[in-house]
């Protein structure tokens, strides 16, 4: 019997043709031998003339699917660099670390196989909390650092105060690893502000059944280790020129973490608060955070001084 049409499968070729189109070539590295294996999408003609931009993804789909807007916007200024976080795309490791230390670490190593030295980093969500890793790991790897909705300040007891909708880490997974349409539908509620629910329920199943199961445990054990014994005390303090990008009404991962993660950088970091903006950004919104981001990562002006002396900015 054939293969049923996939509208997932259809698209990830469809990426895979448009980011060969933009110059960028598929890659393998293994890390030491050591069974862990990074994907990575690099130049395929590296311009020593130009910077370095490393973009790390989220959960959910592979880095392909999730800075294409970004890829196109950056690569004529910037030798790109998108790789697939552990257990995303065709990255894996046999390897029992979950943390996002260990995900920093591979992340590195891809880098430097690649013969990157310095690079501007960007991380959403919980590539957020991998690029802060790399900041505070590496920093002689990390000249600036664009941390886009991502939690790194939120603590194990933050739950039990009720600063996030879900009430344990259970009903978390549940929802961020979705395994049937509703659970998906659940998903875009929390993810976006003011979602248009008319994603039509065969284009959800395609793609959870593209996305597959195989690494379903894998990923719950990511995200129970960014929760389990968090504390800001724990969280080291990086030096480099740092934006961060908030959604207004973020309800993943509530403003007051923006504010918490500045306060906590003591003067090295400006936030940017995008109005009327969930978790996940849609068509208007990731024009503007695009235009912060190139502001922050292309202007040559600003340095650590500059980036102290900004005040916390809102989109009107």
């Amino acid at each position: 019997m054939a293969e049923c049409f996939s509208f997932s499968g259809t698209y990830d070729r469809w990426l895979r043709f448009s980011y060969s189109w933009m110059g960028l070539k598929s890659t393998t590295t293994d890390l030491s031998g050591d069974g862990t294996v990074m994907h990575c999408w690099v130049p395929k003609t590296y311009k020593p003339n130009k910077p370095n931009l490393l973009l790390v993804h989220g959960l959910g789909a592979s880095g392909m699917w999730q800075w294409n807007a970004f890829v196109s916007r950056f690569i004529e200024r910037f030798n790109v660099y998108v790789p697939d976080l552990l257990f995303f795309g065709d990255s894996y490791t046999n390897r029992p670390e979950r943390t996002e230390q260990f995900q920093a670490q591979c992340v590195a190593g891809v880098l430097k196989a690649e013969g990157v030295k310095k690079t501007a980093v960007v991380g959403a969500s919980y590539g957020g909390f991998v690029a802060y890793s790399l900041a505070a790991q590496f920093p002689e790897m990390v000249e600036k650092l664009v941390l886009w909705g991502a939690g790194v300040c939120m603590e194990e007891k933050d739950m039990e105060d009720g600063m996030f909708q879900v009430k344990s880490m259970d009903e978390a997974v549940s929802i961020m690893l979705p395994q049937t349409p509703e659970k998906m539908k659940e998903l875009i509620k929390v993810v976006f502000y003011k979602p248009v629910m008319t994603i039509p329920t065969c284009f959800m199943q395609d793609f959870i059944d593209f996305m597959g199961t195989e690494h379903l445990q894998e990923w719950t054990g990511l995200l129970n280790a960014l929760h389990k014994d968090r504390k800001m005390s724990s969280l080291p303090k990086i030096t480099q020129p740092t934006l961060i990008i908030w959604g207004e009404y973020d309800r993943l991962f509530p403003m007051e973490l923006g504010h918490r993660l500045k306060r906590h950088l003591d003067g090295t970091a400006q936030l940017v608060v995008i109005k009327d903006c969930g978790h996940a950004p849609n068509g208007r919104d990731m024009k503007e955070i695009y235009e912060h981001m190139k502001s922050f990562l292309v202007d040559p002006l600003l340095s650590p001084k500059k980036a102290n002396q900004t005040k916390d900015q809102k989109v009107h």
